[in-house]
């Protein structure tokens, strides 16, 4: 008995100490990815073959974080965090079932977690063994001229985790066109607040540092006239007729040949209108995505001190990512940056599925498609003690100006604001450029109005 009881521990011992040696070569390569990453983000990549292994690069790093936050914290006891979404079980007859499926549970997370931490260390290895040539090549590049405060957006804002995509940008700016030719036109495709507008902002930002001949509409003024090359950004969120790009597309040609136009568009039939390849923008990875939320919500805080927020960000940065949207991590983010509270964060991602849910039982739709066309979508469970059901609905499809109404700020709605008004504006305001600010009208409305209440239906 002696020697097997010797024997289990020495196995024990042999794998905590197998599994430490896999977290610091993990630590390793994600300090040595990351520190690539970063400086190819600071030179101008023109070869496309660099930018297909810079995307690599960088889906490995995210991937690996995620997996290095999961291992770590899948071992304490906030699987009290998966166990919350079983049903609760009070009765006394049932407490065996249930601490069965409470280990149960448990087991399943920490295999799924090292399964993850296995197969992110394997892409990172792999990764790394073909970085030499690219470090080379990287090495040959010219730097950008980049401003200390740039350096703080790159942490903070994880946007501008698309470095592949504002790389072919670059590229498609910089690229030397006869003053005689047609203009270039790169048609960017994203759904609704993807950061389109935020990365050629950004981009634009760049090429004004670096004394780049181009002018933006802004720069120029609505005249438009005179010498010199002009960027222009033009936003489609409807079919556009073939004669009025053809007017319009001419106009710019008369300016200056070695203009450049850039799309910006949910629209996949505007590519049509392109005539270089077009940047299609999809929704950043569950790895990726749970990185930025993550860096927003916690904001100077150090996550490992708050393991149980962790997890919960995990969780919310999983409902968000599949469901939601970049924009929606953001508000999300600022609110719960507020309250690093176990209790408060898990309130939060509550109202957030019962918000959902909500809207799935009226309109039989989710609350994203609804704003994506203009439509109101019903808030009443974001808002504590609401006195009335509550509805957003965009400042166009109402009669009532915004800057007549009282504002707000989303974070105040959801922590500590009960709306008086009959109707009240919630803003929100980018903290990056373009600065782009995004207002609803909130207001109340009786459940049996015709507005909502036509389009009810219950979800089978």
């Amino acid at each position: 008995m002696t020697r097997f009881i010797s024997f289990l521990t020495n196995r024990y011992s042999c794998h905590a100490c197998s599994d430490e040696k896999r977290q610091e070569r993990l630590q390793q390569l994600l300090l040595r990815v990351h520190t690539i990453v970063e400086e190819a983000d600071g030179r101008y990549i023109t070869n496309s073959g660099m930018l297909v292994q810079l995307k690599m690069l960088a889906d490995a790093m995210y991937r690996g974080y995620w997996a290095m936050g999961a291992f770590n914290h899948g071992s304490l006891k906030e699987t009290l965090m998966a166990d919350e979404e079983e049903e609760e079980v009070r009765s006394s007859l049932f407490r065996l079932k249930r601490s069965r499926i409470i280990h149960g549970s448990a087991r399943k997370h920490k295999a799924r977690h090292l399964m993850e931490f296995h197969g992110a260390l394997e892409s990172l290895e792999i990764a790394v063994a073909n970085i030499t040539e690219f470090v080379v090549i990287l090495s040959g590049c010219d730097r950008m001229v980049r401003r200390p405060y740039d350096t703080y957006l790159y942490i903070d804002n994880f946007v501008f985790g698309r470095h592949s995509e504002k790389q072919m940008i670059l590229s498609f700016l910089l690229q030397e066109s006869p003053a005689t030719a047609a203009p270039a036109v790169l048609p960017i495709i994203g759904g609704l607040a993807v950061g389109k507008k935020t990365l050629v902002a950004h981009v634009s930002s760049i090429m004004r540092l670096n004394e780049t001949d181009f002018y933006t509409i802004a720069d120029r003024g609505s005249a438009m006239s005179g010498k010199g090359r002009i960027l222009i950004v033009v936003e489609i969120d409807s079919d556009v007729d073939e004669k009025d790009w053809t007017t319009f597309y001419s106009y710019v040609a008369s300016m200056d040949g070695r203009s450049k136009v850039i799309i910006l568009s949910r629209l996949k039939k505007m590519e049509k209108f392109g005539t270089v390849n077009p940047i299609f923008l999809n929704v950043l990875t569950y790895e990726e995505f749970s990185y930025l939320f993550k860096a927003l919500a916690f904001g100077s805080a150090n996550p490992g001190e708050h393991p149980q927020l962790v997890q919960i960000a995990d969780r919310f940065a999983r409902e968000l990512q599949s469901r939601w949207s970049i924009l929606a991590a953001n508000l999300f983010a600022d609110v719960m940056r507020t309250n690093l509270n176990v209790h408060f964060w898990l309130s939060i991602l509550g109202r957030c599925r019962r918000l959902v849910d909500r809207n799935l039982s009226m309109f039989g739709e989710h609350p994203k498609l609804r704003l994506e066309k203009g439509l109101p979508i019903d808030v009443t469970d974001m808002v504590l003690r609401p006195a009335s059901p509550l509805q957003f609905i965009w400042n166009s499809s109402n009669n009532v100006p915004a800057k007549e109404l009282p504002q707000v700020t989303f974070t105040e709605l959801l922590v500590d604001l009960k709306p008086k008004m009959q109707a009240t504006v919630v803003r929100f305001e980018s903290r990056i450029p373009p600065y782009t600010t995004f207002d609803h009208i909130l207001s109340r409305y009786a459940q049996d109005t015709p507005q909502l209440g036509a389009e009810r239906r219950i979800v089978p």
